[in-house]
Order: structure tokens, then sequence, then C-alpha cells
């Protein structure tokens, strides 16, 4: 699966071309390379996205076309997510 559909199919992204740019912009990495939109995506993938303020590390669990939104979290596993430090 593309990364930028499973970032919107897993809830982590509200869109498909909001998930697509993201990682256009270089802000996702797949097993610690960058990643297009265009790159695929599997189980055991660990995926690190930079969102404006955040960074969240995932590792992915499941992967399903669609999927129900109290069932999305089943998708993946936070391994660690990381705000700024306030001064």
């Amino acid at each position: 699966m593309r990364v930028d559909k499973f970032l919107k199919v897993a809830r982590l992204i509200k869109r498909r071309s909001v998930a697509k740019e993201i990682a256009d912009q270089g802000r996702v990495d797949i097993n610690g390379k960058v990643a297009k939109s265009s790159s695929v995506v599997k189980t055991g993938d660990e995926l690190t996205i930079r969102f404006g303020n955040k960074t969240m590390k995932i590792r992915i669990e499941r992967i399903l076309e669609t999927t129900k939104k109290d069932e999305s979290t089943e998708l993946y596993t936070i391994l660690d997510e990381t705000y700024p430090q306030a001064d």
C-alpha cells in the first residue's frame, strides 16, 4: 500500500491529499529513509512522521484497504511521540 493511503486509512492524517503533500515534502521516513507519497509500506515497517510541532514514530501492524474509526488504531503501534521543548 502507498504510504499516503496508509496514513489516511490509519487516520493519522485526515485527508489523502494532505498525506501526499507531507510525504512529498520529505516529512515521512520509512525505516529511516525519506519516503515519497508513492513509496510502498508493509507490515513491520517503521514510519517517522514530522508534523508541524511534533514527531511521531509508529510501527505498522496491519494493512487494510478501509477501516472504521475505532479500528484504525489497530493498524499501528506508537513507538515514540516527541513535542518541541518549551524554553
